[in-house]
C-alpha cells in the first residue's frame, strides 16, 4: 500500500512509498482503510526535528478519517463498514487521568508509541506518528482510538476533527472556559488557531481579535468570526483601543513558540488567561520571572488537544458544522492526491495554505 515514511526524524526527507504494510489488528484493535487526511503542522515539526520523534523509520500523520475493515475478535465498539475519525490521544478509561474525566491526558496507549510497531516495510518495523500513521491508504490503532461517526458525513471534513477543530475549539471552551462578552485574541491564524477563532465566536466573546503577520489569512479570519484582524506588530494599539490598556481576557497562542507565548502574556490583563495551543520545541524555553507571574497575576494553561474528549465532543462538533454553526470547509485550502503530499508540505512550510487534505482514491 502507499505510505509515506519519514525515516529519521529531522532530516526533512519524505518517501512516497508503495511497498508499506499495515499489520493485522490484535484482539483489541482496528484496521482502518484511510480517505482523508490532513497536513498539520505538527507533521512538520517532526519532520524538521523540532518535535522529537524518537528512533526508526516512522508513518507521518496523524489527522484522518476512513472506513473500518477489519476488527478484532474483542472489538464491540465499531464494524467493518464504519466511518470513523482517528482519535491520535485514544482514551484507555482506566488510568487515574481517566476516571478524572481528564481523558486527554491519558498516557494508556502513548506510553508504548514506540515499543509496538504496526506496519512494516520490505519486512522492516516501522511505527506511525503519535501511534497512528494517517499518511497511509491503510493502518492499525486500538479500538478506542477509532471513534464512529455518522457515514453521511464527508470525510475530508471529518478528517479536520481529528486534529486542528477540537483542538482550536476546545481550547477555548474547554480549557479557556471563555463567556459571552469577553475579550479574545488569537495569535496564529493556522487550522487551530482558525478553529479557536471561531469557539470564540461561539462562545459570545465580543472582541475577537485574529493576530498573523501573514495578511492572505486575516479574510478568512474574518469570515469565520474575528471583529478584528491585525498584524503582530499592530497587536499593542489594538489592545489599548479596545480595552484601554488593560489587556485582553483570553490570549490563545496557536503557533507554538516561546517568542508568541510570550507576546500573548503581554496582551492579556491581570487575571486573565494565556492559553498556549501550539507545540513547540522541547529546547525553546520561556522567560518569565517569578516576580512577573506573581505580580502580572496571569494564568498561563496549556491545551493539550483542546482537553477534548472526543467521544463526547464529535457529535456536538459535528452538529455544528451541519447546523452551519462552525465552518470546517473553509479551513480546507486545498484536496491534494497523495503523490502532491511533498508538495502540500511546502506549501504549508511557506505559510501558503490553512489546512490541506490529502484524499485517497
Amino acid at each position: 500500500m502507499r505510505a509515506a515514511v519519514l525515516r529519521e526524524s529531522g532530516r526533512g526527507e519524505i518517501e512516497l512509498r508503495d511497498d508499506v504494510t499495515a499489520l493485522d489488528p490484535g484482539p483489541e484493535e482496528v484496521k482502518i482503510r484511510i480517505r482523508a487526511t490532513g497536513v498539520c503542522h505538527s507533521d512538520l515539526s517532526l519532520i524538521s526535528g523540532e518535535l522529537p520523534g524518537g528512533g526508526g523509520a516512522m508513518i507521518l500523520g496523524h489527522e484522518g478519517a476512513g472506513e473500518v475493515i477489519e476488527v478484532g475478535n474483542q472489538v464491540t465498539a465499531v464494524a467493518p463498514g464504519d466511518h470513523v475519525v482517528v482519535n491520535w490521544i485514544p482514551a484507555c478509561g482506566q488510568c487515574e487521568d481517566c476516571r478524572n474525566r481528564q481523558v486527554h491526558l491519558c498516557m494508556g496507549f502513548m506510553e508504548n508509541l514506540f515499543s509496538k510497531h504496526r506496519f512494516e516495510i520490505g519486512g522492516t518495523p516501522a511505527f506511525g506518528m503519535a501511534g497512528t500513521g494517517t499518511w497511509a491508504e491503510e493502518m492499525v490503532v486500538p479500538w478506542q482510538a477509532a471513534i464512529k461517526i455518522d457515514p453521511a458525513f464527508p470525510f475530508d471534513q471529518a478528517a479536520l476533527l481529528g486534529c486542528c477543530v477540537p483542538t482550536g475549539v476546545g481550547a477555548v471552551l474547554n480549557t479557556g472556559s471563555v463567556r459571552p462578552g469577553d475579550r479574545v485574541a488569537v495569535i496564529g491564524l493556522g487550522g487551530v488557531g482558525l478553529s479557536a477563532v471561531q469557539g470564540a465566536r461561539l462562545a459570545g466573546a465580543t472582541s475577537i481579535v485574529a493576530v498573523d503577520p501573514a495578511r492572505h489569512k486575516h479574510a478568512l479570519a474574518a469570515r469565520l468570526g474575528a471583529t478584528q484582524t491585525i498584524t503582530p506588530e499592530e497587536a499593542e494599539d489594538t489592545k489599548n483601543l479596545l480595552t484601554g490598556g488593560r489587556g485582553f481576557d483570553h490570549v490563545f497562542e496557536a503557533v507554538g513558540r516561546s517568542a508568541t507565548v510570550r507576546h500573548a502574556w503581554q496582551l492579556t490583563r491581570r487575571g486573565g488567561d494565556v492559553v498556549v495551543i501550539g507545540a513547540g520545541a522541547p529546547d525553546d524555553p520561556l522567560d518569565i520571572s517569578t516576580y512577573e507571574l506573581l505580580f502580572a497575576s496571569r494564568n498561563i494553561k496549556p491545551s493539550v488537544y483542546g482537553e477534548s474528549d472526543l467521544r463526547r465532543d464529535l457529535p456536538k462538533l459535528i452538529e455544528l458544522a451541519r447546523s452551519g454553526h462552525l465552518d470546517i470547509e473553509s479551513l480546507i485550502s486545498a484536496r491534494v492526491r497523495f503523490e502532491d503530499l511533498n508538495d502540500a508540505v511546502t506549501a504549508l512550510t511557506k505559510g501558503e495554505v490553512v489546512r490541506q487534505v490529502v484524499v485517497f482514491d
